[in-house]
């Protein structure tokens, strides 16, 4: 079975659960909005690349076997879940918290393209985050690896540029999605 109507990443936000098994049952929800299907077709998970566990990890899912992309982030309150066609990563962040911590994770070129706006500087933290869920890697990558052009909606990482789109749904939240220039649309 192919999955048509799954042309675009799907974002949902939603209030974080009570424990990691409510954000997975939030996630199975989120794409079986996304895709459509019935929710007994949905499977989904954790695996580690690195030691192949399945109790933490890379989330994935599957619908009547065939891969979607997924990805989720947490931050107070607020749990973020994307359903894509591919490899993706999302990342949300409260302004407010990247603010007050002392983060040694931006580029020379980040911190002078922000200047000492903390919304443009959670922005990067929420892309590089993003770009690195979506690479598999995580912050098993040093975070200064990659460069964010907030203005051009671009990060530089392993010597490419990728598209990533930011979505800014309150003033102490953002949320960014790397998805290879995938249309990014938020669950109403």
């Amino acid at each position: 079975m192919s999955l048509p109507r799954l042309r675009s990443v799907v974002v949902t936000l939603a209030a974080r659960g009570a424990d990691r098994a409510a954000d997975r049952e939030a996630l199975v929800a989120a794409v079986v909005a996304a895709t459509a299907a019935d929710p007994v077709t949905v499977r989904a998970g954790r695996s580690c690349a690195h030691c192949g566990a399945t109790d933490h990890g890379r989330p994935w899912a599957e619908v009547h076997g065939e891969r979607v992309g997924v990805s989720l982030a947490r931050t107070t309150g607020l749990l973020a879940l994307a359903v894509g066609p591919g490899s993706l990563g999302v990342d949300v962040e409260r302004v407010s918290r990247v603010a007050a911590a002392p983060l040694d994770a931006f580029t020379g070129a980040e911190r002078s393209r922000a200047g000492d706006d903390p919304r443009a500087l959670a922005a990067c933290w929420a892309v590089k985050e993003a770009v690195l869920k979506r690479d598999g890697r995580g912050l098993r990558v040093d975070p200064t690896s990659v460069d964010v052009d907030l203005d051009r909606g671009v990060a530089h990482f392993d010597g490419a540029e990728q598209p990533v789109t930011l979505l800014h749904p309150s003033a102490d939240v953002v949320v960014a999605v790397a998805a290879g220039g995938a249309p990014v649309s938020v669950a109403g």
